[in-house]
């Protein structure tokens, strides 16, 4: 999927929202668990009730490598059902790799060519020949991690390198890397008063923006300093839509907590 054709369903959709769709079989509403492959049946009635409301979803592939094959199965069958029934939706592996080598270029392969993702996070920690490999994919889209919303995200990520913090270098040096025209990066919304120097270094790249909702990072605020004139944001959010209720409405009750995430994002684009 190409930027333009995010950016047209952004407009048409009055909508920036990305729904993590991170299945905690702890947390699912207990009638799904009879079912042959509750994760799945949990994720088609999100992705029913919410598709008209979003522009992206982002499966965290932890939630489903933890349940071993039977999770990577469901993580299938999840993709191909958006891919077959929503393919203007973008779809993120949130995976959070990071090799060098072959090692990559088999990653990349893994959620690019095997599972047809749209796009899978990586981390830049071991440098540009461990991304290179996931940017030569034509039409698919590395989304670096740069500043997380996290509390460690202090530990290194702004500590500073010759008069400069950490995640300001990788973002600089990544856009020498090739083809970094189709990288994306990671910018926790709870680091909002960051974003007009990141918007400094890179003003045209989508920033992926996790952290609003249950993180308490503010749409408004990320919205003020970290929007561009292609709008240029896929705000994430996961917990406080899917799991908003347990109840067997829990489809219903999640979609009424997009519809309200969609409804600030509709009066922000105007």
């Amino acid at each position: 999927m190409t930027t333009a054709e995010i950016v047209t369903q952004i407009h048409k959709k009055k909508s920036f929202l990305c729904i993590g769709l991170d299945v905690d079989l702890n947390k699912i509403p207990d009638f799904l668990l009879e079912k042959e492959d509750p994760i799945f049946e949990f994720n088609k009635a999100i992705i029913d009730a919410t598709h008209h409301l979003c522009v992206a979803y982002k499966p965290n592939t932890a939630f489903y490598e933890a349940y071993g094959i039977k999770g990577w199965k469901s993580l299938e069958k999840t993709i191909n059902y958006i891919n077959k029934n929503h393919p203007e939706i973008f779809t993120i592996a949130d995976a959070k790799r990071g090799d060098i080598g072959n090692t990559s270029t088999m990653y990349a392969k893994a959620f690019f060519d095997d599972l047809s993702f749209d796009s899978v996070t990586v981390a830049p920690y071991m440098g540009k020949d461990s991304v290179e490999p996931f940017l030569a994919f034509e039409n698919k889209h590395t989304i670096l991690l740069a500043l997380t919303s996290n509390a460690g995200a202090f530990d290194f990520q702004t500590k500073e390198i010759d008069g400069k913090e950490v995640y300001k270098h990788v973002l600089e040096t990544s856009k020498s890397w090739k083809n970094s025209k189709n990288l994306m990066y990671v910018v926790g919304a709870t680091k909002a008063e960051y974003l007009a120097d990141i918007r400094n270094i890179i003003p045209d790249s989508f920033l992926l923006v996790p952290g609003v909702g249950a993180q308490g990072g503010n749409l408004q605020e990320v919205c003020k300093y970290g929007m561009n004139n292609q709008v240029g944001l896929l705000i994430n959010s996961s917990r406080g839509i899917i799991y908003a209720s347990k109840d067997a409405d829990f489809a219903e009750v999640a979609a009424k907590k997009a519809e309200e995430l969609q409804i600030q994002m509709a009066e922000i684009l105007g």
